[in-house]
């Protein structure tokens, strides 16, 4: 391969070509075709660095109507669309031979012929310009004589499309005396390349030379997309565009090698958004000690507030107030104080003053009632001043006085404040407050000596003194206590300014009682634990043997003859499965030639199987990629074993498998075409009805058989259809029917309800409840009748998998395809009946086909794309575009918004352009899909009407 590097929006991009024939490497000879034997002549030589080269020289100047033609090999094509030739040669001047007559030529001609196999002869193609197919008619740059060596001319043409298995080259020599010195064939590619985050596959040129070939994008690892769709144009001579999207790294990414990767942030660092720019160190008092982090946890005992940004540092709690400082006037009181010491690293510092009213006899204070008037208000103050009114005269006042921030309300702990204690009208205490007398039974004491006030009564309070007992520590034991009676515990702590209030009363009673309560409940625990070890002990037992009766290896039948699928997840031993079902292949009578897919468990090849006694076959190879376990072994082998059950001409063929060396290999018949869907697209129009019924004959007839075997398949899809050379379509892939994964994560199986379903092709009652059978098996043959008839187009188009579901619930079916004869399209309803019961059966379905085939006239009847019953679905009604201020709102009306950047890039921004658009134009702005391009066209048809143009419509 050949490359070119390019410089493109700060990527790096390259060009490649890549060679299908060169003469130059030539070792022996090339024994091309020349006609007649007298022209072209095979000489060895050597070019300018003294290499052997094979050449072909011609020099029949002398004679008249000179018509001397050379064919190369067979050049395989490889699915490329254009094909360049670079030719190397010298041609003699024709004024320097003397004595020649007037028809010396210094030009020769390049044909080429297209063939789907190496059959030509030395008679067939004719030699002539029809079959062959001119490519261009070549001059030198310089021609030589005989008194100077020979100039090299070097020239390229080339020619395309080419659709067959490969070509021949041509070269034509009407009368010139030259030498062809080598030919080289090759074609252009555009490489895999890394721009905006995104990669875009190696893409092979297009068809014409000013072709752009839009490659589809997907993010590198950690990145998400900015802007879609993500594409990239690889132009005709194998060089990107300009691309169109862009990914950047996620949060806890950062770009990294030339903006082509996106790494973690490593431990210390973080990125909290998506986007292009760089790691960072956590902010202050915040950590990560793991990679990739989008934000910093905070150390303890700091927080965030809900409206920090995660690129904050963490704050704490402010410490108390400071310098309370009270003044009371009767019943009001002016408070005021400093500001912490701390604020806690924020500046949205509030204070909140707490009013509780006391009662020192009793012990206790709460909070004071909202006659209290605290301004200009108790919560959120940012003053540092309140003036409270309206309190009770003669009471005790306790105010704290918090202070708050935005994160206090994230801390477990209340806030820390400063308190007060006030007395309003505070009155006088007793000089001597245990001075008193008793007189005939009457207890009297002297006043106050300073009332303050009057004294409006007294409370008087005694009790018989009980014994108490003093610890220093913070507990006691407490001996003698009766059982079944109640004791009122309470304990009150003592420091230097005095006791404080006694604890709430205990009830001993029911502290002695607790250990019987918890012994009970433990002994239940246990008899539960008990009775849950002895079920599972029995169900085990239960389990163990009716499996080992089931897999009993019993060949069933229906009826004599009608054999029945077995499961082989039956078997107790997989293996044994394998063993019955699957043919054991040496493995060396197998040889792998070419990778050609990959698969579920590894890579999927062509090659060659030779049996003993048997002729060398074209075979397909499932490879186990290493390193598997032993569950992925078991369910690789799997469907061998399902596959190796059944016999027919429309089911895949297993040949054997290869278990007893590495890689363990899966063996079938080889499928020259491919997948169904594939190939469809690949030949959009090309077959008759005639044939599209014949192959959907062949599908039904293949799963007559399965479900007369009472088999399931579950994924019965174009994608899983085999195509052989002679256009045989054979059901495979029976991966689906083994077990429905969970967490899947092809979006083609994604359901809400879980589990691994394809959406798009399976019955309503398979998607609610599991529900599949032969007649949920119906249901998926009638979608992909529709495949078949659309040319591989995706069911239900791009709406998702929901609105799919959506949609089917509200008896919406799918319209007939462009062309589809109104019988099939009958038929597909049919088998999208929602009452399971009344689908036809597969037999049924064949004998159906049977007879459209043998009255070909009942294909004739085509339905209009603009009828039936799921018109309202499909927005069928025509949108008048003059109630469209703008292009984009057109296409957001007929649901084609995602190519509103195509047509403004393309400067499509008028409702007179895009009536003048054709299907060429919109292939051009990148709308290839052929669904939406009919959509697009078919709105603009109706924009042309109400126009009151005429102007032709390629749909």
């Amino acid at each position: 391969c050949q490359f070119l590097f390019l410089k493109l929006s700060g990527s790096l991009f390259f060009c490649f070509a890549e060679t299908l024939m060169d003469t130059k490497w030539a070792t022996t000879e090339l024994a091309w075709t020349s006609h007649p034997e007298t022209g072209w002549e095979e000489v060895s030589g050597y070019d300018d660095a003294m290499n052997p080269i094979r050449t072909y020289q011609v020099c029949n100047v002398r004679e008249l109507n000179q018509n001397n033609w050379l064919r190369s090999d067979f050049i395989p094509r490889k699915d490329v669309l254009r094909v360049y030739v670079e030719m190397k040669f010298t041609v003699r001047d024709c004024n320097s031979i003397p004595n020649i007559p007037g028809s010396c030529k210094e030009t020769f001609n390049l044909f080429y012929y297209e063939s789907d196999s190496d059959s030509a002869t030395s008679t067939s193609p004719f030699w002539m310009e029809n079959p062959y197919v001119k490519v261009d008619t070549v001059a030198p740059d310089e021609s030589f004589s005989m008194l100077e060596s020979g100039r090299v001319n070097t020239k390229i043409r080339s020619f395309g499309p080419v659709s067959k298995a490969g070509f021949y080259l041509a070269f034509q020599d009407l009368g010139a005396c030259m030498s062809l010195i080598s030919v080289r064939v090759f074609y252009k590619k555009c490489s895999t390349t890394i721009a905006n985050f995104a990669v875009f596959p190696e893409t092979a040129t297009g068809a014409e030379a000013t072709s752009l070939v839009i490659a589809p994008g997907t993010c590198v690892p950690n990145a998400l997309e900015v802007s879609v769709p993500l594409k990239l144009y690889c132009n005709g001579d194998g060089e990107w565009m300009v691309p169109v999207g862009s990914c950047t790294c996620m949060a806890g990414f950062e770009p990294a090698v030339k903006d082509t990767q996106c790494q973690a942030c490593s431990p210390g660092t973080f990125k909290s958004k998506q986007g292009e720019g760089f790691c960072s160190p956590c902010p202050p008092n915040s950590r990560t000690s793991s990679g990739a982090a989008s934000i910093c946890s905070c150390r303890t005992g700091y927080y965030r507030a809900d409206n920090d940004s995660p690129d904050s540092g963490c704050t704490t709690m402010p410490s108390a107030p400071r310098s309370v400082i009270s003044s009371v006037n009767e019943t009001s009181l002016v408070l005021e104080w400093s500001e912490p010491r701390d604020q806690g690293g924020r500046e949205d510092l509030l204070y909140n003053v707490i009013c509780k009213k006391c009662l020192p006899e009793r012990g206790t204070c709460t909070r004071c009632d909202d006659n209290v008037d605290i301004s200009p208000r108790h919560l959120g103050l940012t003053e540092r001043h309140v003036t409270v009114r309206n309190l009770q005269a003669h009471t005790q006042y306790s105010f704290e006085i918090q202070a708050v921030n935005g994160v206090s309300n994230k801390n477990p702990y209340a806030p820390q404040f400063a308190s007060v204690n006030i007395t309003t009208n505070q009155a006088g205490e007793f000089s001597d407050f245990f001075r008193f007398k008793v007189t005939k039974k009457i207890l009297s004491w002297l006043p106050p000596e300073k009332p303050n006030g009057i004294i409006l009564d007294y409370e008087i309070k005694y009790h018989e003194k009980v014994r108490a007992s003093v610890t220093q520590r913070s507990s006691a034991r407490i001996e003698g206590l009766k059982p079944g009676t109640p004791y009122v515990v309470q304990v009150r702590a003592r420091t230097v300014a005095g006791y404080g209030r006694y604890s709430t009363d205990a009830d001993k009673t029911l502290q002695e009682q607790l250990p019987l309560i918890v012994g009970s409940l433990t002994a239940g625990l246990v008899f539960i634990i008990v009775v849950v070890v002895i079920a599972i002990v029995c169900l085990r037992k239960q389990r163990n043997g009716s499996e080992s009766e089931y897999t009993e290896k019993l060949q069933q039948y229906i009826t004599p003859g009608m054999k029945v699928y077995i499961d082989p997840f039956t078997y107790e031993d997989p293996n044994e499965a394998i063993r019955e079902f699957a043919k054991e292949i040496d493995v060396s009578c197998v040889k792998i030639e070419e990778v050609i897919g990959a698969g579920e468990f590894g890579e999927v090849c062509r090659g060659r199987l030779k049996l003993p006694g048997r002729r060398e076959i074209i075979v397909a190879i499932k490879t186990l990629k290493a390193g598997y376990t032993e569950r992925q072994r078991r369910d690789f082998l799997s469907e061998a074993s399902i596959m190796g059950q059944f016999d027919h001409p429309n089911i895949i063929r297993l040949e054997g498998v290869v278990t007893k060396s590495r890689p363990v290999m899966i063996v079938t018949e080889f499928m020259e075409n491919g997948a169904l869907d594939s190939f469809l697209r690949l030949n959009d129009g090309q077959f008759t009805v005639i044939q599209l019924v014949g192959m959907l004959r062949g599908i039904a007839a293949g799963m007559k058989y399965l479900s007369d075997m009472n088999y399931v398949h579950r994924d019965l899809a174009a994608r899983n259809i085999l195509v052989n050379s002679n256009l045989v379509c054979k059901v495979s892939d029976f991966g689906l029917s083994r077990f429905l994964e969970d967490d899947p994560t092809d979006p083609t199986y994604t359901s809400s309800l879980g589990g691994k379903i394809p959406i798009r092709w399976t019955a309503p009652e398979a998607i609610a409840y599991r529900k599949f059978t032969s007649a949920s098996d119906v249901w998926s043959y009638g979608i992909v009748m529709w495949e078949v008839m659309s040319y591989g187009e995706r069911p239900y188009w791009d709406m998702s998998n929901q609105d799919v579901i959506n949609a089917v619930e509200q008896d919406y079916r799918l319209p007939p395809p462009m062309d589809c004869p109104t019988a099939l399209h009958q038929l597909m309803l049919d088998c999208w009946v929602k009452e399971r019961n009344l689908r036809p059966k597969f037999s049924q379905i064949v004998n159906t086909l049977d007879k459209l085939i043998r009255n070909a006239a009942s294909l004739k009847v085509v339905t209009s794309t603009h009828s039936g019953a799921s018109q309202p679905l499909l927005d069928r009604c025509v949108p008048d575009y003059t109630t469209f201020t703008t292009v984009g709102d057109w296409l957001d009306a007929i649901k084609m918004s995602r190519y509103r950047d195509n047509f403004l890039n393309a400067g499509f921004a008028s409702f007179d352009l895009v009536a003048q658009m054709t299907a060429e134009d919109l292939l051009r702005i990148g709308v290839t899909l052929a669904g939406h391009q009919k959509k697009i066209l078919g709105s603009i048809q109706d924009m042309r009407l109400q126009m009151n143009q005429t102007l032709p419509v390629q749909v």
